[in-house]
């Protein structure tokens, strides 16, 4: 792919206050009505091409890996390929291979800037339209009926970024010596448990791989398939206390773990290396984002941290995907993302033009201004229409106990109906997102499976007083004070949010609501 000679800068729109929005008018005079403006355009992507009859039979490489296969240096390209390669369609046309992908990050914490560049290094993954399970790292998938066993195959002859073998023994390590290791995962997770009863992961050959449970867990091939602390893959951060994807590099990192020498001898090589431990060490060494050395299978591996100023990736000469011409993906050389103070410098960064394509930390209220200097900053902006639920959501918190009466209105559905009832949506879309949402409830999009039905687009989420104040009026909240709000049915003081709530957002409107 040849260097952008134009940004773009990308919006994911979607708001709701205890509901959803899609974009609907305008960003004020600048867009115009977004039906006109071409600021949203159709949902595409490309498709995989699952009929092997179909794939290509010869393969090529970009310029840069050719010239390591004839240096020596690297195999040649149909040797690092899997067998059985994931073939991607390009929604368009076959790209070309070149250039440098610039972007904008905020620092160490901003890992998930570089998992949308690597999330196909998760097992299972959704079609673009977010409706179906489709293959990425693994092959293919089998549920038993009873839901208590996942079989997963594997790519025959796929290797790390280093060139290893990736096999079924990357499961088995990630499980018995990363995940069951109390000193690594002090906890285990709910994705792994069925009935309250955690499952395990078995070798059944060298590309084949089973989750077994004991009770059925008929959720698990989605969690494999979404931004999961099981199905994450590499590319999400691999934190204090977990280690995410379900599978992790043995070659690499039993170097660094106790049972496969002694704690004395991991001790004396973390410690040497700068760190208190080898619990400590190897937070970071199994963190793709900030040890270069640890292989990994994304499209690219980094070369230079994300502790840096300047967080760099280059391509993963081992990436198992390649286009329907044979060509190995990725086809762009590296990306390189700059250290940015925060949100703001990133947002006129990308009026500037610095950016080939960005969308993480690009702020809506930026909008007017962005379409103002699409031509003096020689990009392009589009909207992206959001198939979940929400963006801007009110959650009420259901689990605070610290003050009983405040606890019994928080998990009453009709009060917080009512709330939902009382919020003016339209004034809080036209005053912060420029109008630009629809507002409504937080079921996912139409187009998706997980739709219950269009009556449920708005549920519970339009504005209607009257109803309300009935509903409030059924439940017991029939007192009010001098002032017209509602009273606590304990002690007569006004219902309100006590200062030792943090979390709960809830309130009574005066205006709205009384």
């Amino acid at each position: 792919m040849k260097r952008h000679t134009t940004t773009v800068v990308g919006f994911t729109v979607a708001l709701a206050l205890l509901g959803a929005a899609w974009p609907s008018s305008d960003a004020r005079a600048q867009a115009g009505g977004l039906a006109a403006s071409g600021l949203v355009g159709k949902l595409e992507g490309p498709e995989l091409v699952l009929d092997k009859a179909q794939w290509p039979k010869t393969f090529n490489e970009a310029p840069d890996l050719a010239a390591l296969v004839k240096a020596g240096k690297l195999p040649a390209v149909k040797d690092r390929l899997p067998e059985e390669p994931l073939v991607v369609k390009p929604l368009q046309q076959v790209g070309k291979y070149g250039g440098t992908w610039r972007r904008g990050f905020l620092g160490p914490g901003d890992v998930e800037n570089g998992n949308r560049l690597n999330a196909s290094d998760k097992l299972l993954f959704w079609d673009f339209n977010g409706t179906k399970i489709v293959p990425s790292v693994a092959k293919a998938w089998e549920m038993t009926p009873d839901g208590k066993t996942i079989r997963v195959w594997l790519r025959k002859g796929m290797k790390w970024s280093d060139g290893a073998p990736f096999t079924a023994d990357d499961f088995v390590f990630w499980y018995e010596d990363l995940y069951l290791n109390k000193d690594v995962v002090p906890s285990p997770i709910a994705d792994m448990a069925a009935g309250g009863k955690q499952g395990k992961v078995i070798k059944i050959d060298e590309t084949t791989v089973e989750f077994q449970f004991e009770n059925p867990h008929f959720l698990f091939v989605e969690l494999l398939a979404g931004d999961t602390l099981i199905g994450g893959g590499q590319s999400v951060r691999q934190s204090q206390g977990f280690t995410f994807g379900a599978y992790s590099p043995k070659h690499y990192l039993k170097q660094f773990l106790p049972k496969y020498s002694s704690e004395d001898a991991v001790n004396q090589k973390a410690r040497a290396a700068g760190y208190e431990n080898w619990v400590k060490a190897i937070h970071v060494h199994k963190d793709w984002s900030l040890n270069s050395e640890l292989p990994t299978l994304g499209p690219w591996k980094m070369v230079r941290s994300i502790n840096s100023p300047t967080w760099v990736l280059e391509r993963n000469p081992y990436y198992w995907a390649v286009d329907t011409a044979g060509n190995q993906l990725p086809y762009i050389d590296r990306v390189v993302l700059t250290l940015a103070e925060d949100a703001e410098v990133v947002n006129l960064r990308a009026v500037a033009g610095t950016y080939d394509m960005q969308e993480r930390h690009i702020t809506l209220s930026k909008l007017p201004v962005i379409l103002e200097n699409q031509q003096k900053g020689g990009y392009k902006v589009h909207l992206d229409l959001a198939l979940h639920g929400a963006d801007t959501v009110l959650q009420v918190n259901q689990s605070f106990r610290a003050d009983p009466e405040i606890a019994k209105w928080l998990t009453n559905a009709d009060f917080r109906r009512a709330l939902s009832l009382g919020i003016d949506r339209d004034q809080l879309n036209e005053t912060f997102w420029l109008g630009i949402g629809t507002t409504g409830s937080t079921v996912p999009a139409s187009s998706s499976p997980y739709n219950p039905g269009k009556e449920w687009d708005k549920k519970w989420s339009t504005l209607d007083v009257a109803k309300a104040n009935q509903m409030l009026d059924a439940i017991g909240l029939t007192k009010k004070d001098g002032e017209g709000f509602r009273v606590r049915t304990d002690n007569g003081e006004r219902l309100r949010k006590s200062a030792a709530i943090m979390g709960p957002k809830w309130f009574t409107q005066r205006r709205t609501v009384s």
